[in-house]
């Protein structure tokens, strides 16, 4: 190849990546050239502390856990989370939530693919008198009627609806709210065992539509909130489901 035709392809390659379209950062708003599925600058894109490996193997928590050696009951099979909660996470989570930036949606929900990847890693637990079918299922744990007039939707409602898109997996709402609580993350461990005791519920015209689903196959429901912290609603919202329905249940977080 001469120097000349080689200065030429440089030439060419220099245009293309100066013309190539960039986008605003959901992070930083600094502007980026895509390359990858998450809207994201490559720097903000480095930060995010992914959970690769896990200590714990029920709630998936990277280092040694007091909560699932003190839970009594436990009515979930395994947590997964996709990352750790570190300031920039709480960041994210809090321009979603609350500051009305809509997007944060598509990138929180598309990150919650890796908690659902380190499900299927460890792989599914086998039900006593299971079916050979089996069968995924997604729902989410429910918003009381006064926070949800307060926020205007469910962040676990529209990541599960996320998820679903990702995966191609029902998502179908078996959960309900029965009474109005104050915010958790303000409560100790003990309040919240207290306070979440009875709180969620499945519908009489959930369970009659749905009881097939169950009879007829191995159903794996995976429950989907933002933050797990202490277990305490993942495992009252497991304990209402499995009352109910014969499956396993999990969790599937986006931060803890």
């Amino acid at each position: 190849m001469s120097l000349l035709h080689w200065l030429q392809q440089l030439r060419l390659k220099a245009e293309s990546l100066l013309s190539a379209k960039r986008y605003p950062c959901l992070s930083c708003s600094s502007t980026y050239t895509r390359l990858w599925e998450l809207p994201l600058c490559h720097a903000c894109a480095e930060a995010i502390p992914w959970i690769y490996q896990v200590s714990c193997e029920r709630c998936g928590r990277p280092d040694v856990c007091p909560d699932c050696i003190r839970r009594k009951e436990p009515h979930f099979v395994s947590n997964r989370s996709a990352v750790s909660y570190d300031p920039l996470m709480k960041e994210w989570l809090g321009m979603y939530k609350y500051r009305g930036h809509e997007r944060m949606r598509q990138l929180i929900g598309t990150m919650l693919l890796h908690a659902y990847h380190l499900h299927r890693q460890s792989g599914p637990q086998q039900l006593q008198g299971s079916a050979p079918k089996r069968l995924e299922l997604i729902t989410y744990v429910p918003l009381s009627d006064q926070r949800l007039s307060e926020r205007g939707f469910n962040q676990a409602q529209q990541l599960a609806e996320e998820l679903g898109r990702k995966t191609g997996i029902p998502v179908v709402p078996l959960l309900q709210r029965l009474r109005h609580t104050d915010k958790q993350s303000f409560k100790t461990r003990g309040d919240r065992l207290e306070d979440l005791q009875g709180v969620f519920g499945v519908p009489l015209s959930v369970k009659q539509k749905h009881a097939q689903w169950f009879a007829e196959a191995a159903v794996t429901v995976y429950i989907v909130d933002d933050v797990y912290t202490t277990g305490s609603t993942l495992n009252e919202c497991a304990k209402a489901i499995k009352q109910h329905f014969h499956a396993e249940v999990c969790g599937i977080s986006w931060a803890r």
